[in-house]
Parts: structure tokens; C-alpha cells; sequence
């Protein structure tokens, strides 16, 4: 067989819409087209959110196409100063391009939205057989059509007069070869939708279906009391503790954040469990995010506030967020400048700043409410300290099951205060000097630190009779309070679990991710139920850190963090876009967890709020595969094997040398 061959010509360059269509999943849900249906819909919700847009329709069309309509200001149709292409053309045909960068300078034409990579409607066009754009704009209707991908652009053209109107039109086929289905998700959309209208009260949001009997499915959503209506429509019967509390505050005036940056809340206590949902410039979070986290901490701290005030607490009880936050629902809606998502279908909010935004911002106001209205606050409080009781009471009873045993926690294990197993937390962290810093840097309520010196021992092939001759799994087991087991053993081996979450904190190079290889082989072989139940993560330590100084006013210094090579070179693309030179950017690399103060460790890789941690599970269906391919990389009688496989597979590793 002949060799590949490897020179100047090997290489690729993807080109226009190229990356979209070569990596779909990349840039847009690929289970169904909803989600690119989604992006022309929030195109005209920012136009609503701008203050231009009144009316927002949704039209599904029996051959499987889609349409949006609004009536806001129409996407401008000239040519662009720079590129000399049509503006509408680069808005669906040019990754990286729109009105909404650039927001700091005032040159952008939306000061809030859910845009933020200028990538939205041009994934759309991207995996689309036929995109019809109609703009109602200048007194004239032009028409533009593209088709197969976006690769082919037909004129602009004027096909009538309009007068005073204004607005804009899309029209989408999706391409069915993208999508695991062909077919909208209409549940999903509807939720869409109706999101748009609860955030936008005053705008007229309606989705229409065509029928295969040439009629007219039709549902439209008004919120005119805004988010107050819509959780009163999800709470319905179910009984309140107290009035909802609900408010709105946006920074006006030079300080931490932009003008106009803030949020809008409505939220309340009840007996029966109630959905929450969140929003950032009227992008829903169904996975939340730091603005969820910011809005906890700031309840929790003007509640705790209040108990301490008056005196509520009983000796002996400590509370915690979630006896606060436990039977809470809510309805958030921020408002960011430059927000930052996980992931382009932005499902969870990762800007590390609206954690003390939204606090900051709640807490004060819901105080002040607590202490206007007393019996409110102290019904809210009876229902908090009542969670913290009971919690207490459940944790107590481990702890007699525990007491029984006569295993010493080890030296060398920082425990943590509470008994809540649900909360704790162990972090097995690689070595002493960083063993340090997370000590000073742990919340020491729920965090406990168990440094470990050097490599754990290969534990593959150890029985599990002598694994206690090894020190570190000898401390590792006796600080979780649970025995060696096979994989079918009985629930109860969990019985005396000590901590709720097992996370492995190594540095992000090759040795640490040796250490974490070791670890999961022993949890993998001899505790098999911590993983099977969730217990154990991985946490992601930033490999650089991005120091970039103050941007004029509403804009202090900040410091990001990067977890590798890709992700340092999208925030400085990120940073370019902002203006920011690059000879005032900073970049550290960090050489280990050592390396990092115990602000850093904490704020990257510890707190709840901003850190990032992989769970580790089972693949369904993969126990065998998984079976193979441990006994290949750890026992040692497959040395041969493992260099086989090393020579095949070894080109797609990689590494960071």
C-alpha cells in the first residue's frame, strides 16, 4: 500500500461557507434545522430589542421550508464601504461579518444582542438548499436568492415600491443531508418564540403551519405584564410562601459595567417544584450559566442577611444556598455587552462577570424588599431554615453509619465543615505546591483537599486485597469512606460515601494527564460505582492566561483564561474585533497548578460559578470496548499491543510538547 504523501499540496484551505458544511456541528445543533431556523428568528428579535421592530412572524410551509418576517428598519442593501460587496450579501455569506460587533465604539448597530460571532445567518445560508431574502427598505422591496449552500448568488433586485414600510423576509429550505431529521422540532420553536414575546412586552410574536388542507395552524403569545405574567402563568395553581419579588436595574452612569448592562427578574417561593428559565439579550440558557450562579448568590446573601438581622436561625443550624434557592423558581433575563456562550448554539452562559453583575444587582433591592415586608421575609426564612433542618437531620444519620468504623481520615486530608454529602466535594490535586494553593482557595464549607504525591500506582492488574499496600489509594479510599468493589456489587457499597463529587485536578500537560489516567484506572477497576453513579469529574485548568488592561470608560481591566491553543487564538480574534492591540495583551502560560495563586486556582477550576469540569461516564453500550481498551493501554502484558496500536493511532494524538 502505498504511503500518503505529505508535502505543500496536502494542505487545504476551507474557503467562504466551506467550514460550515465541512463541520456542521461545529456551528449549529444538527439534530434537527430548528436551531438555524432560530438564527434568522433572533436576527429580527434584536431588531425588536433595538426598539424598531413591532411584529414578528413565523410562517412553516408544507414543502418543508421556513419563513421570518419583522417589520424593523430591513437589513441594509448597499454596498459596504470596504469589501465592496452588498451588505445583505456578506450578512448571509461572509462568516465573521454583521452589525453587531464593535459595541464598546458606538459603531454598532445593535447595542445588546445575541450575536456575537457574526456566524448566525450565514451557517443558515451555509446548510441550505435556497435562502429567498426579501427587505422592505428606502421605499423599495429587493429581492435576493441564494441557492446550493450560498455558493450561488442571484442579483439584487427591485421588485416593487412599499411606501413608508419597512422590514425584512427570509425564506429557508434547509438541506435534509445537515439534519439527523428533516422536520422543525415545533415544540421547541414554539418555546422560541414565546420566550421572544415575554422578553419583549409590546411585541407581537405569532407562528402559523400550513395544513395539508390548505389551511392555517395559527398561535401567537403576548405578554403585556412582561416576565411577572409569565411566572405567574408557570407557577398556575401551585400555592406561594410570599409575593413574587420581581425588578429590573441596568447600570446608567460610568462605573464597572456598560450603560445599559443589567438585568430584569421576577421571582418567588412555592410549595410545588416549578421550571425556572434564563435569558441573555433574549437568548434562552436552557443550560443556565454564571448569570444563573450570580442571581443564587445574591438571593442567598440578602436572605442570610435577613435571618441574621432578626435573629432567625436556630443554634447549631447553618444554611446553605440550595435550602434557599431549593424551592425557588424564576424568571431572568440579562442583558451583556459582549456575553460569552458555550458553544454557537449558546445554551449556557460562560462570561465570568455576570456572576458579580447579577448579584451585585439583586441583592440590594430584594434586602430592601425583605425588610419592607417582614412577614414575607420571614416566611421565606421559615422555608429556608426548614430545608437547612432537614438536610442536617438526613446528614446526621450518615454520620452514625459512619461512626461506626475505625478507619482514620489521613493527615494530610483538608476536610470540608459540612455534612451535606450532596454537596461536598474531594479534589484529588497533583502535588503539594498546588495542594497549597487549593487549600487557601477552596470554599471550606464543601470543599475538601487531598494533595497526592507523585503517581498513583497503576492499579489495573493490583487485587484488590493488597491495594491498601500502596499509601495514596490507601488515603484515597479511606477520605471517600468507601471499599474496593466489583462492578455488579450492591448499592450499599455507597453507603458511607463521604463526598458527593470526586473531582481529579491535574495540570493540563502530559504528566497530569498521565495522573488522571492512573486515577481513572483505579476508580475504573476497584470503585466502578462512583463512576456508574456520577461521581466523579475531571476539572480543566486554563493552560494560559490572558491579562488585558482597561478599554476607557464601563470597561475595567479583566483577566481570561484559555484552556489550549484553540481557544487562546478565539479570544484573540475575539479581542482584535474589539480593538485591542496586541502589544497591550499579556499571555502567561502556566506551568502547573503550582504556578497558579490561590485566586486563580479557585476562580479557574474550584469555584462552582466559573470553573470548567468534565463528568466521567459510561459510553452506553461500550462496557466491552471500554474493557479492551483499558486492558490494552494498562496491563502489562500488552506491551506489544501497545506499541502496535501507538504506530497507527500515534498520528491522530495531540500533544503538547
Amino acid at each position: 500500500m502505498a504511503k500518503p504523501i505529505y508535502d505543500e499540496s496536502s494542505f487545504r484551505v476551507l474557503k467562504g461557507l466551506e467550514p460550515v458544511r465541512e463541520r456542521p456541528g461545529m456551528y449549529t445543533d444538527t439534530s434537527s434545522p430548528t436551531h438555524v431556523l432560530q438564527e434568522v428568528i433572533d436576527n429580527s428579535a434584536d431588531e425588536a430589542l433595538a426598539g424598531y421592530a413591532k411584529n414578528i412572524h413565523v410562517l412553516l410551509h408544507l414543502d418543508g421550508s421556513a419563513s421570518v418576517s419583522d417589520d424593523g428598519r430591513g437589513i441594509p442593501v448597499g454596498m459596504h464601504p470596504e469589501e465592496n460587496i452588498l451588505v445583505v450579501v456578506l450578512a448571509f455569506n461572509r462568516l465573521h461579518a454583521g452589525g453587531k460587533f464593535d459595541k464598546r465604539t458606538g459603531n454598532s448597530a445593535y447595542a445588546f444582542s445575541g450575536g456575537l460571532h457574526g456566524v448566525g445567518v450565514a451557517v443558515t445560508n451555509a446548510l441550505s438548499l435556497r435562502v429567498e431574502v426579501e427587505v422592505r427598505r428606502d421605499g423599495k422591496i429587493h429581492e435576493l436568492v441564494f441557492s446550493q449552500g450560498g455558493e450561488q448568488v442571484s442579483p439584487l433586485k427591485i421588485v416593487g415600491d412599499c411606501k413608508k414600510q419597512t422590514g425584512t423576509r427570509v425564506r429557508v429550505w434547509p438541506d435534509q443531508k445537515y439534519f439527523d431529521s428533516p422536520k422543525f422540532n415545533l415544540s421547541a420553536l414554539e418555546r422560541v418564540l414565546r420566550s421572544k414575546a415575554v422578553l419583549l412586552p409590546g411585541v407581537s410574536v405569532r407562528l402559523d403551519v400550513e395544513q395539508p388542507d390548505q389551511t392555517i395552524q395559527s398561535k401567537s403569545w403576548s405578554y403585556p405584564d412582561g416576565i411577572r405574567g409569565y411566572l405567574a402563568d408557570l407557577a398556575g395553581d401551585s400555592e406561594s410562601v410570599a409575593p413574587m419579588f420581581a425588578g429590573e436595574r441596568h447600570a446608567d452612569e460610568d462605573g464597572d459595567y456598560a450603560i445599559g448592562e443589567g438585568a430584569a427578574w421576577a421571582l418567588g417561593w412555592y410549595a410545588d417544584a416549578i421550571p425556572s428559565e434564563s435569558y441573555v439579550n433574549l437568548i434562552p440558557t436552557p443550560l443556565g450559566g454564571t448569570h444563573e450562579s450570580g442571581l443564587r448568590a445574591g438571593v442567598f446573601e440578602a436572605v442570610r442577611s435577613f435571618v441574621e438581622h432578626h435573629a432567625l436561625l436556630p443554634r447549631g443550624v447553618k444554611m446553605q444556598q440550595e435550602d434557599v434557592c431549593g424551592r425557588m423558581a424564576y424568571i431572568l433575563s440579562v442583558r451583556l455587552l459582549d456575553p460569552q456562550f458555550q458553544g454557537q448554539i449558546k445554551e449556557k452562559l460562560n462570561s465570568r462577570e455576570a456572576v458579580k453583575l447579577v448579584a451585585g444587582i439583586i441583592r440590594d433591592p430584594l434586602e430592601s424588599w425583605l425588610n419592607s415586608h417582614v412577614e414575607h421575609g420571614k416566611a421565606i426564612a421559615e422555608l429556608a431554615i426548614r430545608q437547612a433542618l432537614a438536610r442536617q437531620k438526613s446528614a446526621q444519620k450518615i454520620e452514625k453509619r459512619k461512626s461506626s468504623g475505625v478507619a482514620v481520615l489521613p493527615g494530610k486530608l483538608s476536610d470540608c465543615e459540612s455534612e451535606d454529602i450532596a454537596a461536598n466535594e474531594l479534589f484529588l490535586v497533583e502535588g503539594d505546591s498546588a495542594g497549597g494553593s487549593a487549600k487557601q482557595g477552596r470554599d471550606r464549607e464543601i470543599q475538601a483537599i487531598l494533595p497526592l504525591r507523585g503517581k498513583v500506582q497503576n492499579a489495573f492488574e493490583i487485587d484488590p486485597g493488597q491495594l491498601y499496600a500502596n499509601r495514596e489509594i490507601h488515603d484515597i479510599a479511606v477520605a471517600l469512606g468507601v471499599e474496593p468493589h466489583a462492578s455488579d456489587a450492591p448499592e450499599t457499597v455507597l453507603a458511607n460515601l463521604r463526598y458527593g463529587k470526586i473531582i481529579i485536578m491535574a495540570d493540563a500537560d502530559v504528566d497530569g494527564s498521565h495522573i488522571q489516567t492512573l486515577l481513572l484506572t483505579l476508580f475504573y477497576r476497584h470503585f466502578p460505582k462512583l463512576i456508574a453513579r456520577g461521581h466523579i469529574w475531571i476539572a480543566q485548568p486554563p493552560l494560559y492566561r490572558i491579562d488585558v488592561p482597561a478599554q476607557g470608560k464601563g470597561k475595567p481591566a479583566r483577566r481570561l483564561y484559555a484552556l489550549d491553543e484553540g481557544e487562546l487564538e478565539s479570544i484573540r480574534e475575539r479581542l482584535a474585533k474589539e480593538k485591542v492591540r496586541t502589544g497591550q495583551i499579556e499571555i502567561g502560560r502556566f506551568k502547573g497548578l503550582g504556578e497558579m495563586n490561590p485566586q486563580q486556582l479557585r476562580e479557574t477550576s474550584m469555584d462552582p460559578a466559573t470553573r470548567r469540569m468534565l463528568r466521567v461516564a459510561m459510553r452506553p453500550g461500550a462496557e466491552q470496548a471500554t474493557r479492551d481498551m483499558f486492558n490494552l493501554l494498562m496491563a502489562k502484558g500488552e506491551s506489544g499491543g501497545r506499541r502496535e496500536w501507538m504506530e497507527r493511532k500515534g498520528s491522530h494524538v495531540e500533544a503538547d510538547l
